[in-house]
């Protein structure tokens, strides 16, 4: 009995020592605050966080109130909300022999390997990412949140669904040994049965939304990169399965036919987009379908066609034809008012250079300021999650990163990231 009140007595004094020790708040002096509401930035505020919510935002560098308090000093940079990327592959990272992992790699080795692509992308800026596509997304996004590893907060898709032979077909291109016929469960799918049997397996395996390849892919081992690979009747019975369990469809589209299909089922966002035309940019905007560009993935796959033994070589001619496009239909988009969230299709290229797209998107006509809104006000909107995320506003999450220079006059500064908070704890400060 004596050794147990001992032991309890013990565990009060670290409680009170704990209480009164550590920081009860901290206090970041920015000098210069980007705030996600505001389109000028705000020189000189003092932002309060405690625990992990944003308590209050201060004109002035307002000295802490207690002496357990901590101070950041930010005076020298511009401070920014978390940055957000709607499309991210941590499962795995381009390289040429990227094509073989699937005969070598376990699940287990594709989540060690995760790891310090999910390190590497908080400590670029970015706080939140959309997951569309890995075989472990769901199993990082809950190690992440349980504290196991170090990334960004994630919104996982899991599996892609394709059709037979489609884009997301784990099968297509196989040695005919080694090729099968993947069914739902594996996310490949044929007719409405299918379609909504694949979006339950999907939840059952804790999926927070749903990725569908709506037409053939870049990358994938197929000659054909925009042919329509859903009928639309398929696609409506993926997004209303999908409501029933409170969770949206994100569609990968090249082609017209296949985005039209897409945006009049209902998805909530095209990804890439590469062939839009008139038609396709009339029906989003009428539907307020989310687009998201991923520039970067277009630039890198080009580049890299290039290299002799970089691709398979059925790959080269679709990488050298799509991935250069993507710069104008960007331009044509935003122009036409659609709505952009930013992504990068991060995986395909390199991790960590998720901030290489807003450069992009200002050449491609976007001011510096509305790119920064696409990746932080307009990315938590898509996720439905504008009333905690977003913007740096008293009660919300205190997901805040700073950055050297000035991103509205010069964009290229947030590739230079030296401070990153998430839910007010750091993670890095330089």
């Amino acid at each position: 009995m004596y050794p147990r009140m001992d032991c309890f007595k013990k565990i009060i004094i670290i409680i009170i020592i704990t209480t009164f020790t550590f920081p009860q708040k901290i206090y970041i002096h920015a000098g210069r605050l980007i705030d996600g509401i505001t389109e000028i930035p705000v020189e000189m505020v003092t932002i309060i966080i405690n625990g992990s919510t944003i308590q209050s935002i201060l004109r002035g560098h307002i000295k802490p109130q207690s002496e357990n308090d901590k101070l950041i000093n930010l005076k020298d940079y511009t401070v920014l909300p978390g940055l957000m990327d709607m499309h991210t592959h941590l499962s795995g990272e381009s390289n040429p022999k990227s094509y073989m992992e699937k005969f070598y790699m376990d699940l287990d080795e594709y989540a060690y390997r995760s790891i310090p692509y999910a390190e590497k992308t908080l400590m670029a800026g970015f706080t939140t990412v959309r997951e569309l596509g890995g075989v472990i997304s769901n199993s990082l996004r809950d190690a992440i949140k349980s504290g196991y590893v170090i990334g960004p907060r994630i919104f996982s898709a899991g599996k892609s669904i394709a059709t037979t032979g489609g884009h997301a077909d784990p099968s297509s291109g196989l040695n005919m040994k080694f090729t099968s016929d993947p069914g739902p469960k594996d996310g490949v799918i044929n007719g409405i049965s299918d379609a909504r049997k694949a979006v339950r397996q999907r939840y059952k395996n804790g999926a927070d939304l749903i990725k569908i390849t709506a037409t053939g892919g870049v990358l994938s081992v197929a000659k054909n990169s925009k042919n329509p690979q859903f009928t639309e009747q398929e696609i409506k019975a993926i997004v209303e399965t999908a409501q029933d369990y409170d969770m949206h469809v994100a569609a990968h589209a090249h082609g017209p036919e296949g985005m039209k299909r897409a945006i009049r089922a209902g998805v909530h966002s095209i990804e890439h987009g590469t062939i839009m035309d008139g038609e396709v940019l009339a029906l989003m905007k009428k539907y307020g379908t989310y687009y998201i560009p991923t520039i970067s993935a277009g630039m890198f796959v080009a580049a890299k066609a290039k290299e002799p033994g970089y691709y398979p070589q059925i790959i080269v001619p679709k990488a050298l034809e799509i991935g250069p496009r993507l710069l104008n239909t960007f331009t044509t988009a935003y122009k036409f008012g659609i709505k952009i969230a930013f992504g990068t299709d991060s995986g395909v290229s390199y991790h960590g250079e998720n901030a290489k797209e807003f450069l992009y998107m200002v050449k491609g006509g976007m001011s510096e300021m509305e790119a920064i809104r696409s990746a932080t006000v307009v990315a938590s909107e898509l996720l439905g999650i504008d009333d905690k995320l977003g913007t740096i506003e008293s009660g919300k999450i205190a997901d805040i990163i700073a950055v050297t220079g000035n991103p509205v006059k010069d964009i290229t500064s947030l590739q230079s990231v030296v401070f990153v908070m998430k839910e007010g704890i750091i993670y890095k400060s330089e």
